[in-house]
């Protein structure tokens, strides 16, 4: 597979000019979004497809539901592992090449799954998937926060989010769906091909860099960065709603499957599979808010998807199937909302290590998917879908917390044209 360059002629001490960024609407600007959409399908597919046959794992190798949940979290705590290593190879040989590496090793590991003989073996390609896949999400993230102009960064983080729910949405599907007709062996095998199809179109799609500049590692700069981004006044705040999202969302979707197994509704897989088909919902919700944000700014949207996913959770306590699927929707929109707008708003915040930021970032975002995820098996054990919803009610006012005191963040804005940092005032869009 031929990787295309990401060097650029090095400009030492001139900012980039505004021309050279990827403007909304050009064919450039479709490419990229072309290249992200199926990046970003292929990763959430593969990370969470297991998710929807859950029930069939813990059947056939005689698990718990909370054991049989770590064929997810183990994924996720991998890839949150593997984010910032991720992200210094992404500097030393370019984020094409990384982003693209990623997701080939990421498909032939889920072939790998397909085949375990035992769960202990699953496990262990999971985790490799899970390491594998580190290399596209923050290094992605990075990309669109350099190579796309401002004024349409919500909108390209918001479809490139829109990929990760359909990937979400039809590796979830697939995988119960065909799990009905052959085997969740079958169904992971599909998806491991599928994935291949999708790194080799990324591959042909993604634009070259123009504004990257390969680097070799230098310990004493990671860590300067970090402290940077660690005492930042917002940077914090915006991985904690990372951390505190994903945990809850993740874990509502792990038990849920569980809960709508029992009486009275008695679901089948397949019909599970399609509560999942509601991650559209979430493709809408990611693009809309962040074109949203891009006009009215992050601070003054965060807080009401913090309100709307704890509308949808608390509707999950009816008695009653169609309630508990439109609080489902609303939840799930509420979800992707705010992990569109926060993680756009980390892009437009650092200034610099752009790669490290997003990759601190979502090193938290996934940590939350596995250690909320996990924890949440010990509220299912103890009190059902009741407990679960209880100790995700207390996540999602956490979340209102913070996305309230970001409202009073004074953002930092970035000067296109001349590439000076400029303090904007309180009520400024960031």
């Amino acid at each position: 597979m031929e990787i295309e360059s990401e060097s650029a002629p090095a400009r030492i001490g001139n900012p980039p000019l505004e021309s050279t960024w990827i403007q909304g609407g050009t064919p450039t600007f479709r490419r990229a979004m072309r290249a992200m959409f199926f990046g970003g399908f292929a990763t959430f597919a593969l990370l969470y497809d297991v998710q929807a046959v859950l029930p069939l794992l813990a059947a056939e190798f005689r698990l718990t539901p909370a054991a049989a949940s770590t064929a997810v979290s183990c994924a996720t705590a991998a890839l949150a592992f593997m984010l910032i290593p991720a992200g210094m190879l992404a500097d030393r040989f370019g984020r094409k090449t990384v982003m693209t590496g990623a997701l080939a090793l990421a498909a032939l590991f889920t072939l790998g799954a397909a085949t375990a003989p035992n769960f202990q073996t699953l496990i262990v390609f999971r985790t490799l998937v899970g390491f594998s896949l580190a290399g596209l999400p923050a290094v992605a993230m990075a990309y669109l926060g350099d190579e796309i102009e401002a004024k349409s960064l919500g909108r390209a983080m918001g479809l490139y989010i829109a990929g990760n729910a359909l990937g979400g949405m039809a590796g979830r599907y697939i995988a119960a769906t065909i799990s009905d007709f052959a085997s969740w062996r079958v169904a992971l095998a599909v998806l491991g091909l599928l994935a291949a199809g999708a790194a080799l179109e990324f591959n042909r799609c993604l634009p070259r860099s123009k504004h990257f500049r390969k680097s070799s590692f230098s310990l004493p700069e990671l860590l300067r960065d970090a402290h940077r981004h660690v005492t930042d006044g917002g940077l914090p705040l915006l991985f904690a709603v990372g951390f505190l999202v994903m945990g809850t969302f993740v874990s509502l979707y792990n038990y849920l499957g569980f809960h709508l197994k029992e009486a009275p509704f008695n679901l089948t897989t397949r019909e599970m599979g399609a509560v999942f088909l509601l991650y559209i919902v979430g493709i809408w919700a990611s693009t809309w808010t962040g074109q949203l944000a891009d006009r009215v700014g992050r601070r003054n949207i965060l807080w009401m998807m913090a309100i709307v996913i704890g509308v949808g959770l608390l509707m999950t306590l009816s008695g009653k199937l169609p309630v508990i699927i439109l609080g489902v929707a609303i939840f799930t929109f509420g979800f992707f909302g705010a992990h569109s707008i926060a993680s756009s708003w980390v892009g437009r915040r650092a200034l610099k290590a752009k790669t490290l930021a997003a990759s601190m970032y979502l090193c938290s975002y996934y940590l939350g998917a596995s250690l909320i995820g996990s924890f949440s098996g010990l509220l299912w054990k103890m009190d059902g879908w009741v407990g679960v919803a209880a100790g995700l009610a207390g996540t999602t006012i956490a979340c209102l917390v913070i996305a309230l005191k970001l409202r009073t963040l004074a953002p930092v804005r970035r000067n296109e044209s001349t590439g000076r940092i400029d303090l904007a005032e309180v009520l400024a869009k960031n």
